[in-house]
């Protein structure tokens, strides 16, 4: 019989899931008993990942590269795991990337960069995958946002923006599928060691330190545990909602 915050019959397709949080969200739903269609810009890298988790797990585990920003490719990689899969029960929009500067330094480039990606690459993935589910009515989206989208952070314009921008999408899409068996949440990670914070300056690494209760960076392994408590069907009655994965930063 399944456990709790059991996954088995469950299909997933996750984004950005080569490494750090994402691949930490991969393994847990491997673990937990669902099959995974992993979506990363390398190929060659995410196939060999996706390799490692099929066998360790010994479950369905398959890579297939994507460019989120593209809104066919988003909706190749929803058709991909449909062919493969049957259906696809949760998404977990969770590909990203930075491109950090002051307003005054920061290119429209960079601006429209982190945009594409981490905004209209999670509209482009949800979009793709919003009809199957409505269809099969059930549907877990978990959306990855940041406290960088809840409070700002400077000489984050393009992040936060985008942070701030998955929330909105999150609370709106949420509202638009309740009625057909589909939630819609995001999570909200503080500080965790990743690509995208190994390059940040010493100083501001130290001063966001003193800002978690807590006194510590958080773990991959947290923010997928998050992810997989709101994939399961022990969160059926939550929608809408944005969970802070943050050792207390954000407390209100």
């Amino acid at each position: 019989m399944a456990g709790f915050m059991s996954l088995e019959g469950r299909y997933a397709v996750v984004t950005g899931g080569r490494r750090g949080i994402g691949l930490a969200i991969v393994e847990l739903l491997a673990r937990l008993g669902a099959e995974v269609m992993l979506g990363d810009r390398t190929i060659e890298e995410s196939s060999k990942v996706a390799e490692m988790v099929a066998e360790d797990c010994r479950c369905r585990v398959q890579a297939r590269q994507v460019d989120v920003s593209n809104f066919q490719s988003a909706n190749a990689l929803i058709e991909a795991a449909l062919a493969e899969f049957g259906r696809v029960d949760i998404l977990v929009n969770n590909a990203g990337v930075t491109r950090d500067a002051l307003i005054l330094r920061m290119n429209e480039e960079d601006w429209d960069y982190v945009i594409d990606i981490n905004l209209k690459g999670t509209w482009n993935c949800c979009k793709a995958v919003v009809r199957p589910m409505m269809k099969q009515r059930y549907g877990r989206i978990i959306n990855i946002s940041s406290v960088s989208g809840l409070a700002g952070q400077a000489g984050q314009t393009n992040y936060s923006a985008s942070k701030a921008g998955i929330i909105g999408l999150t609370k709106a899409l949420a509202r638009e599928v309740a009625s057909r068996g589909i939630t819609v949440n995001a999570i909200a990670p503080g500080f965790v060691p990743t690509a995208l914070t190994n390059n940040l300056p010493q100083e501001l690494k130290d001063a966001m330190m003193k800002l978690i209760p807590m006194g510590r960076w958080g773990e991959p392994a947290e923010i997928a545990n998050a992810v997989a408590f709101l994939a399961s069907s022990e969160a059926a009655y939550i929608t809408g909602q944005v969970l802070s994965v943050d050792g207390g930063m954000m407390m209100m």
